[in-house]
């Protein structure tokens, strides 16, 4: 077997679940390179920095997860002077970083000439990318993700082009076009074809669940960099899987010709604590009416992999008071009276 080069895992914005809490949870787990925020939106004034540190808490200590994993502020908007000034003003908070949205799929945003809806304008891409690339401290890197498009992947080039000219320094592809949503399949190949054309980094996104879709991404893309969603949610060691097949791929680790290396498992029994840890951290940041459905949300996608997530469930969705949750919690043995 040929060996790959190290994979880069990036865990991704994801507005409405995958925000500073579970950054936090799942980066302690391991295998996360870096994050990237929910995106951030930019209209017409410039946010003052309490706006920023609420969205992205860690910009508090060093725009770091408590793990040390650096997290990616993400802007979202259509104006490009709008972007770039509050771009500035962001990095005076110290982030590694600026990334920019091209991807979101969502109505009112896209209504707005948001996120995705840019896809039909390579133009104003190169626009906000180069204005934002000028307002933004030059050691400081400017990163973009996109869809393939918004209504058909035609433009899917073009538009990774004008990212490029505009001076981004790393490009993450999401292998779907907005009309595409989020319903299977990824069109890994179609992030390859958009790494031909462009010289920047290029990270592949989209689809993966499982460490063979982390392979079968990596062989379609030819992308060394992935970034995880929902897959990392529902499979919270699946960084740490996706590391030890490269480990095997690699020589470090030896085992029997033909033997697969065992995917690390990250048993129920290991990941209550962190469910724990999670609801207080929601409790303590959310407001008493989004608590509970947090938990729920989680619980709903970690079906996917643990039998015993779905009895937590079960006992879950009923619940409507925090109350509820803590001693169901009791219940599981995690001391939390």
């Amino acid at each position: 077997m040929t060996p790959l080069p190290p994979t880069t895992l990036l865990l991704a914005p994801m507005e409405g679940l995958l925000d500073f809490t579970l950054r936090d949870i799942l980066t302690r787990v391991g295998g996360v390179d870096r994050c990237v925020s929910e995106f951030i939106r930019i209209t017409d004034t410039l946010l003052p920095a309490r706006v920023f540190t609420r969205l992205v808490p860690e910009l508090l200590r060093g725009c770091k997860t408590a793990a040390g994993v650096p997290v990616r502020p993400q802007l979202l908007g259509s104006d490009p002077v709008c972007l770039a000034e509050n771009a500035a003003r962001l990095t005076e908070l110290g982030p590694d970083g600026i990334d920019l949205n091209f991807g979101c799929p969502a109505r009112v945003v896209n209504r707005h000439g948001g996120g995705a809806a840019l896809l039909d304008e390579p133009e104003l891409l190169f626009k906000i990318v180069s204005q934002v690339r000028r307002a933004v401290p030059a050691h400081l890197p400017v990163s973009a993700k996109m869809r393939l498009g918004l209504n058909d992947d035609t433009r899917a080039e073009e538009c990774a082009l004008a990212i490029e000219a505009g001076g981004a320094s790393e490009l993450v592809v999401h292998a779907r076009t907005k009309a595409d949503g989020y319903r299977p399949p990824a069109y890994w190949e179609r992030v390859g074809d958009v790494r031909q054309v462009v010289r920047l980094p290029v990270v592949a996104n989209g689809e993966i669940w499982t460490v063979a879709d982390a392979l079968a991404c990596r062989a379609a893309s030819g992308c060394s960099a992935l970034m995880l969603g929902r897959g990392m949610v529902a499979h919270p060691g699946l960084a740490l899987a996706i590391l030890a097949r490269d480990a095997e791929t690699s020589g470090q680790v030896t085992l029997p010709s033909g033997v697969p290396v065992p995917e690390p498992v990250l048993t129920w029994a290991g990941l209550l604590p962190l469910i724990a840890d999670f609801w207080q951290m929601v409790c303590a940041d959310l407001p008493v009416g989004q608590q509970t459905g947090r938990l729920k949300q989680w619980l709903n996608l970690l079906r996917r992999c643990y039998p015993e997530a779905q009895l937590a469930f079960e006992a879950v969705r009923r619940f409507h008071h925090p109350a509820d949750v803590q001693r169901w919690l009791v219940l599981q043995g995690l001391g939390l009276e």
